[in-house]
This record gives structure tokens, C-alpha cells and sequence, in this order.
């Protein structure tokens, strides 16, 4: 089982300390705060597993938040929270001090399982619609095991401080890479796939990766906030792929990478109708290109080609591009449509 590297804790202000050790003291609180340890829940979640109305809970995640310890992040219609990096650090200790064998916190953790094999089923089913188009893509290229030992190969042994993975969709790349990662995010238009991710996630022991709903043409991030960025099989799909790498580079921190993977050109038009592909592959040069013009001139190519007969096959192609460590955070028109 995967697990991620664990972040040092932010030093606290004396007086910050106080407020979120005041938020944390009271039964129902602690109680959130221990679930939130083992990854994000909705307020849905938490009023199945606390047994307690929705109000009630709704105002002591908004204490929660407003003491800094719980993050809120909007999925469509639900609300996430999760426990804030480094700022709860200060409380990570007493979380992980406690009893889990006894009541209340035995009985809510059997309930958080609960609602994870919910989660669970609910994905496999949505996946199980899927499966068979994306077995028959699959059966096109290389082995998915050969695709990710590249990954892994091409971005070598350096710590990943924070991962993005744009267009997450199940979240294979982030089960992939985010236990080598300190933080690892996830980012996908639609709430369905999360859900599939999230579920995913949970089974691999993943729960602590954020993800997130957002388009991937307009990212919800400062520049500069990743030191790897992943584009994983999502450019095919997509109007305006140059405009996605645009924003996927504005998000490169200095000295960071930017990681592209997508097919190389082809003429299976099926997958236009079949699979909603709009573009039919990338030319290494023309992704390379784009890459420049968004500021990472910086490019390394690697083709993966199936054996065999190729004329009706997928070659996989990687790029990963390198931001430079004295990159200026200036060139705003790049995220520029």
C-alpha cells in the first residue's frame, strides 16, 4: 500500500496556537477533526456518521474552518472539508494519540467504512459503464504497465514537493506518483470521475490527496504552485489544447516539470464518435511547439509504439518539459487565451 511523504509541520504564532487548540476542544469537533485525518468528507458523510443534524455539523465545520484548522472546497452542488496542511500539525498529534478502539471513535470510524464502501460501489458502477470502451482503447497501445514505468522512468528519482494532475479522471497518476509526492492534487470538470477517483484513492490509501473540480482551462491555482505537473491522455479530448498547456505551464514552479502524455497522429477516426476523441493525435513537434510558446522551450520526447502491425495501433507519446530555476512569474500572457 501506497502511502504519501509525510509534510513538515508551519511553525505557529503562540496566539494562532491557542485558537485552534480552543477550536479542537469540544466532543463533536474532535470527533470531525479525527475523521478528517484519514482523508476529505462532505457534510453528507459526516451527518451519516456523527448522527447529527445537518445544521450542527454545517457550524462546527464552519468554527473548524474559520480556526484554520478545516479547508472547504466547493464539487458542484457538495462541499469537501478537509484538515489544512501544516496548520493542522499542531493537532496531528493529539488526533493521532487517541484511543481508535473505543467508543465514540471506534463506532464512528466502522460508520466511515461504512461510507466508503458505499463510495466504492457507487464508483464501480459508474465505472463499470465506461470499462468496455477504455479496455477497447487500451487494447490499441502499449500496456498501461509500460506507459507508467515510463512515467516513473522519465521523471528519475527527484523529490516531488507538489503534484498536479490535471484531468485526473479515476486518478491512476495520482495512485502512481502521489506517495512520492509531499502533496499531491487532482483537478477534473466532472463530479462523477472524482467520485471514481476518490473511491480509488481510499483503497490504496490515498485519502489525503486533494482532489478538486475545476476546468482544466482555467485552473484554480497560482503560478508557480506545482514543481510537477502531469497531463495525462486528457489533450485529445479537449477544443483548445494549446490553451491547456498555456495554463498547465503557468502553474510550473521554478526548476519544476511539466509532464505531457498523449498518442502520437493517427487515422482511427472511430474514436471521434466512439470514444468523444477530438483530436486524432499530436506530432511531437507540435506539442513541443506549444510547450515553447508557453515558456518551456525545455523539451524531452520519448515514444512508446506498440509491436507489430501499426498502421491500426496507438503510439503513446511523452513530453516533459522543464521550467528553468530563474523563470521570471512576469509573462501573465501566457495564461492568456
Amino acid at each position: 500500500m501506497s502511502k504519501q511523504t509525510p509534510r513538515s509541520p508551519e511553525p505557529i504564532a503562540f496566539s494562532d496556537a491557542l485558537g485552534l487548540l480552543r477550536a479542537a476542544a469540544e466532543e463533536t469537533r474532535l470527533r470531525i477533526l479525527a475523521l478528517l485525518a484519514d482523508g476529505e468528507l462532505s457534510v453528507s458523510d459526516l451527518t451519516d456518521i456523527l448522527g447529527q443534524s445537518q445544521p450542527r455539523i454545517s457550524r462546527h465545520l464552519k468554527l473548524l474552518v474559520e480556526a484554520g484548522l478545516v479547508e472547504r472546497h466547493r464539487e458542484g452542488a457538495w462541499a469537501f472539508f478537509r484538515l489544512v496542511e501544516g496548520r493542522a500539525g499542531l493537532v496531528d498529534p493529539l488526533i493521532g494519540g487517541l484511543d481508535g478502539t473505543r467508543a465514540p471513535l471506534s463506532e464512528d470510524r466502522a460508520r466511515l467504512e461504512a461510507v466508503r464502501i458505499q463510495r466504492a460501489e457507487a464508483a464501480q458502477t459508474f465505472f463499470a459503464r465506461l470499462a468496455p470502451k477504455w479496455d477497447q482503447l487500451r487494447s490499441l497501445h502499449v500496456p498501461e504497465a509500460t506507459v507508467e514505468a515510463a512515467i516513473v522512468d522519465i521523471l528519475g528519482g527527484r523529490p516531488i514537493r507538489s503534484l498536479i494532475d490535471l484531468g485526473t479522471g479515476t486518478g491512476r497518476m495520482l495512485g502512481l506518483l502521489a506517495g512520492r509526492a509531499a502533496r499531491a492534487t487532482g483537478l477534473d470538470s466532472s463530479h462523477a470521475m472524482l467520485s471514481v477517483a476518490r473511491a480509488n484513492l481510499e483503497r490504496m490509501g490515498l485519502s489525503r490527496v486533494d482532489l478538486r473540480q475545476g476546468d482544466i482551462h482555467a485552473p484554480p491555482f497560482a503560478r508557480g504552485s506545482f514543481d510537477v505537473v502531469l497531463v495525462h491522455q486528457v489533450l485529445h479530448y479537449l477544443d483548445d489544447p494549446a490553451r491547456a498547456l498555456r495554463e498547465a505551464a503557468r502553474l510550473v514552479a521554478p526548476g519544476g516539470r511539466l509532464l505531457v502524455v498523449d498518442f502520437a497522429p493517427h487515422s482511427l477516426e472511430f474514436l471521434r464518435d466512439a470514444q468523444a476523441h477530438r483530436r486524432l493525435g499530436f506530432a511531437a513537434e507540435q506539442v513541443s511547439g506549444w510547450l515553447a510558446d508557453a515558456g518551456l522551450p525545455a523539451v524531452t520526447t520519448r515514444d512508446l509504439t506498440p509491436d507489430g502491425e501499426t498502421e491500426h495501433q496507438l503510439t503513446v507519446t511523452l513530453w516533459l518539459a522543464a521550467q528553468a530555476e530563474d523563470a521570471l512569474s512576469s509573462n501573465e500572457e501566457l495564461a492568456v487565451a
